[in-house]
């Protein structure tokens, strides 16, 4: 029998649309949407299916956006299949989905919760001030050193993201990332990409946020872990009930280490990984780490389908 997991993308994986065909075809999906839509005072149908698309990338819009389509399909997922994952990961933002299936924080309280993270996200830095962009092909300690080159006290820039073997995503103030991604260009990286996120994620900058933020979880009442959940930027550990305030407290400034993450899966014995959300970027990453498992993603009503056809079988 198959050991599988369940992971979830976060930010960066918006688009106008994601989730129009799940909608039209599960009631579930759509008592989610409108749940949410209560939860936020934000009508969460309009924003995923009509955007626009600079709408869905603001931060404070794109968090929730995302949040809403991950939780909506796991809903009719697990509507519709039995399967118990052995363990759970959420890609940055996707870890609250993941503590969600797990069963340790209630649908009342998550899309608030979200919510204030991602306005603290947004507000930490005025408008154009922070940035991230992916680079590719460059190991990680070449685009380290790069970064410690234009990192200063005037402008702050590091590694934020560890994705992929080369592939990494630098994060802060927007004129050190552009300085950081030319000179990767210059150096050979392979590719460079600015992202289409309106704060700088994971990075120094957002400690205010954080100290926000803690305010906030305080008021949450973490329950049991029904499915363990890996830390983005712990992966050596599992979350539990006492320590969840303070990782992702730590998640806000601390470097996400997914290709870790995917690494502490494969030695749990996890031969299949599900992703449960937009557009298959996790898959890609996994594929690129450890070729041996086999990767389903679901995103919209044809690969759910083909999804539980696998699942059945």
């Amino acid at each position: 029998m198959a050991k599988i997991a369940l992971v979830f993308p976060g930010q960066g994986t918006q688009h106008t649309g994601m989730g129009s065909s799940l909608f039209a075809e599960f009631a579930s999906v759509q008592e989610v949407f409108h749940r949410a839509s209560s939860l936020l005072k934000v009508d969460m149908r309009r924003l995923c299916l009509e955007g626009p698309q600079e709408d869905l990338n603001l931060t404070v819009n794109t968090q929730i956006a995302v949040l809403t389509l991950n939780i909506a399909i796991y809903s009719v997922f697990k509507e519709k299949t039995s399967l118990s994952p052995i363990v759970l990961a959420g890609h940055s933002l996707g870890e609250y989905c993941a503590l969600y299936a797990a069963g340790a924080i209630k649908f009342a309280d998550i899309f608030p919760l979200v919510q204030a993270r991602a306005r603290y996200h947004q507000e930490a830095l005025p408008p154009g001030m922070g940035a991230m962009g992916a680079i590719l092909g460059m190991d990680d300690d070449a685009v380290e050193k790069i970064c410690a080159e234009f990192d200063n006290d005037q402008e702050q820039v590091a590694v934020v993201i560890y994705n992929a073997p080369q592939q990494v995503v630098v994060s802060g103030h927007a004129t050190a990332v552009e300085k950081v991604m030319l000179q990767a260009k210059l150096k050979g990286a392979m590719k460079t990409v600015l992202l289409p996120i309106s704060a700088p994620c994971h990075c120094s900058l957002l400690q205010g946020a954080a100290s926000q933020f803690a305010e906030n979880l305080n008021n949450i009442e973490f329950q049991a872990f029904g499915i363990p959940v890996i830390p983005n930027c712990d992966p050596d550990i599992f979350y539990t009930q006492d320590n969840a305030r303070e990782l992702l407290l730590s998640q806000i400034v601390s470097p996400v280490k997914w290709r870790q993450s995917v690494e502490k899966m494969a030695a749990l014995g996890v031969d299949t990984i599900i992703e449960i959300g937009p557009k298959r970027t996790l898959c890609g990453l996994i594929k690129r780490i450890n070729r041996n498992i086999k990767l389903y993603s679901i995103e919209d009503a044809a690969s759910l389908h083909r999804t539980l056809e696998f699942l059945a079988s």
